[in-house]
């Protein structure tokens, strides 16, 4: 089983002059989710190398059972320190693809045409694509098929517009990833702020929040073993 994994490689949030990058929990959980099921795991980004953590991730605070088990494991490191730059990485090769969130995918990832096509390409393959907390944002412009959005119609979750307003930042991202999706004809579903949420709909799993990493990760093994 191998397992991509994309994460960003922006690291400015917004104009605010603070930094920003991926949530290092929904890499952490999803990461060793998968390594302990047996996969073999690939790491990209936009630019490939060291993609940013984000600092407020990597707090004293937010640490959870994964992030301390990362912060002791010189392999994992070293594979995060060297990632492959995206346009390296073919769907062929994958059995599937998960994006860890954070807010830094709302500025590149989100529009990255390579990323966009990436998706669209393990889509066409039969392949499932999850996405957890603001990385369902990399779906913005991903297209189904017949060119209509690949959200509309699905049952999809993603950082909430009220949890992007609990961390008072609804004014600096670009977009807020419960209205993209909405408008993009996705079936919003929730859970209350910060409790773990996951949708499942055909090959595309998402999760709400930094909690629902796990799920979010266990959710796309079980469609890995039903292909």
């Amino acid at each position: 089983m191998k397992i991509l994994l994309v994460l960003t490689s922006h690291d400015q949030l917004g104009n605010t002059g603070h930094k920003t990058g991926f949530w290092l929990e929904e890499f952490a959980s999803p990461y060793y989710v998968f390594k302990d099921a047996g996969a073999q795991i690939t790491l990209a980004s936009p630019k490939g190398g060291q993609p940013p953590i984000d600092p407020k991730s990597d707090a004293p605070d937010a640490q959870t059972a994964a992030t301390r088990r990362f912060a002791e494991d010189a392999e994992a490191q070293q594979l995060l320190a060297t990632s492959v730059p995206l346009t390296q990485v073919r769907a062929e090769d994958f059995d599937a693809l998960f994006y860890p969130g954070g807010h830094g995918p709302l500025w590149d990832l989100a529009e990255d045409a390579t990323s966009v096509a990436l998706i669209e390409r393990f889509i066409a393959l039969g392949k499932p694509v999850g996405a957890v907390c603001h990385a369902p944002g990399v779906l913005r412009h991903v297209k189904a098929a017949d060119g209509t959005p690949l959200v509309r119609g699905k049952r999809v979750t993603g950082f909430s517009n009220s949890e992007e307003e609990a961390v008072a930042l609804t004014d600096v991202v670009p977009f807020l990833v419960e209205d993209m999706l909405k408008a993009h004809g996705g079936v919003y579903g929730r859970a209350a702020d910060w409790h773990s949420h996951v949708e499942v709909d055909g090959l595309l799993v998402t999760g709400q929040n930094p909690a629902s990493s796990d799920a979010s990760a266990e959710a796309l093994l079980t469609l890995v073993e039903r292909n």
